[in-house]
This record gives structure tokens, C-alpha cells and sequence, in this order.
């Protein structure tokens, strides 16, 4: 199976992520803001990617707009993980192209559902 993708620059929820991901049964590669994450999807294709939108270089914004102009990777699913819950910022992740939204601190029973249904 390939690997989740979670891209956040704090390295505590980076682990938090990690260690709930890995209970669940999924294989799990981390990158510490956008820019990192594109650079690891030059060359692999992860199942899923659970993104922060607030991080220095490239934003979650960003990140999900550059992922959707890729032809090879436009269908893999986005989720976004973040402390916002301004309904502007919900609207607009979605048009870039978000596939849903988690508000942390995250269930991680909640999470291994939401990923169960877009991972396929």
C-alpha cells in the first residue's frame, strides 16, 4: 500500500499523526512544509496527503494547488489538518482542490475513518 503523506511544520503533530497513522495500519512519510512535500512527490505517489495550511516556504494552499496541476497526482485524496475553522478558509482550500477537513487537535479514531473512506 503506499504511504500517507502528512506535511506540517511542527514536529510534535508530525508524530502525533505518525504514531495514530501507524496504529491504524498505514505507512507513513512526513515533510515539514510544502516545498518538501513536492519534492518527495517528484518521484512517489502517496495513497493520501494530510496537510496543515499555515507553514513557512510553501503554505497547505499552495501545496494543494501545485498537487492538483499534476495530472499523475490530481486524484490523490487531500485532507486538511489545521487549527482553523473560518468557513473563508474552508471554501477556499476546497477550491485548490481539498478533499476534507480535520480541525485539531484531531480523534484519531475520526481520522482513521475519514481516511478509510477516501483511500482507495
Amino acid at each position: 500500500m503506499k504511504p500517507i503523506l502528512t506535511v506540517d511544520d511542527s514536529p510534535s503533530m508530525r508524530m502525533m499523526l505518525r504514531a495514530s497513522l501507524m496504529r491504524a495500519g498505514y505507512t507513513v512519510v512526513e515533510a515539514e512544509d510544502g516545498r518538501a512535500a513536492l519534492e518527495w512527490l517528484e518521484t512517489n505517489e502517496p495513497a493520501a496527503v494530510i496537510t496543515d495550511l499555515t507553514m513557512p516556504h510553501l503554505d497547505g494552499f499552495g501545496l494543494i494547488s501545485a498537487l492538483r496541476a499534476q495530472p499523475r497526482l490530481s486524484g490523490v485524496p487531500v485532507l486538511v489538518l489545521t487549527t482553523e475553522s473560518d468557513p473563508d478558509k474552508k471554501a477556499r482550500a476546497r477550491a485548490v482542490g481539498a478533499t476534507g477537513w480535520i480541525v485539531k487537535p484531531f480523534d484519531p479514531e475520526k481520522l482513521k475513518t475519514v481516511l478509510r473512506r477516501v483511500v482507495h
